[in-house]
């Protein structure tokens, strides 16, 4: 690959996630990248997580642990600090795969027009052991009004400048701060896929996903007010993944979605 290793930008929001948070310091130091930037926002925890923070401190660019207003103001605020051309955050549960930042700045050097890049996700438990599997395609504005978020911040980056540009996350929004997020940046602007694994969402039971199931729903119903997609163009995207996903190679993988879908469960 090229030489040219561009600066990344990580924020890890955290809140009280001592059991997996070394998992996801080490997830980010341990990918051995030269020039990463990489910062730790606490929002006052007291289980344990500070000292776990204390223990990577001299590897880390920033730190603090204060009150907050929740997670999108604790990632805004790594954010705003953040002097890497490309940006992400990871859950302080969540994981990223090895080497995922150099295949990032591979992909980058060659994808000079893509203001996002994503790659595809392991859903995993709290001990690591892989779940289920998550394939993506490149994802689009349209897209992801018709099939919701079929991207996910654990394996996803995008230029600093977009900040300049469009604002940060919304912090009015509990649960649909990412969706919104996405929506807003692919807006105009181009995003790459990259048929790798990168990240891993880890699901246990003090999940937002296994505890806030309602204030998911009316955020994303909020969201979509006045722009949903018409029931034709939510199958054109489907039948779109459908063919990119066989492009790929992935067809025991759509075959699965089919499976699934004909049991009533999403793919």
């Amino acid at each position: 690959m090229s030489r040219h290793f561009p600066r990344i930008s990580i924020i890890t929001p955290s809140f009280n996630q001592a059991q997996f948070l070394e998992r996801t310091i080490r997830s980010v130091l341990d990918q051995g990248y030269p020039n990463l930037e990489y910062m730790v926002i606490d929002g006052g925890s007291t289980d344990g997580s500070v000292e776990i923070i204390q223990k990577y401190a001299d590897r880390l660019a920033y730190w603090v642990s204060e009150p907050d207003r929740g997670q999108p103001h604790a990632i805004n605020k790594g954010l705003r600090r953040a002097t890497g051309e490309w940006v992400g955050w990871q859950n302080s549960d969540d994981i990223f795969y090895p080497r995922v930042f150099e295949s990032l700045a591979r992909e980058a050097s060659m994808a000079p027009h893509a203001d996002l890049i994503i790659g595809n996700m392991n859903l995993i438990d709290k001990n690591d052991k892989l779940l289920r599997d998550l394939k993506y395609v490149r994802p689009t504005y349209r897209s992801l009004l018709a099939e919701g978020m079929m991207l996910t911040n654990q394996a996803a980056f995008w230029r600093r400048r977009m900040h300049d540009e469009i604002g940060y996350l919304d912090e009015s929004l509990e649960c649909g701060f990412d969706y919104e997020w996405f929506l807003r940046l692919l807006q105009g602007r181009r995003a790459l896929h990259v048929n790798e694994i990168w990240g891993g969402l880890r699901l246990h039971e003090d999940t937002k996903t296994s505890n806030m199931q309602e204030v998911f729903d009316a955020e994303y119903q909020g969201l979509l007010q006045g722009r949903q997609a018409s029931p034709l163009a939510k199958r054109f995207f489907q039948l779109r993944r459908m063919v990119l996903l066989l492009g790929q190679g992935h067809v025991k993988y759509v075959l699965r979605g089919l499976i699934r879908r004909s049991f009533g469960r999403s793919a």
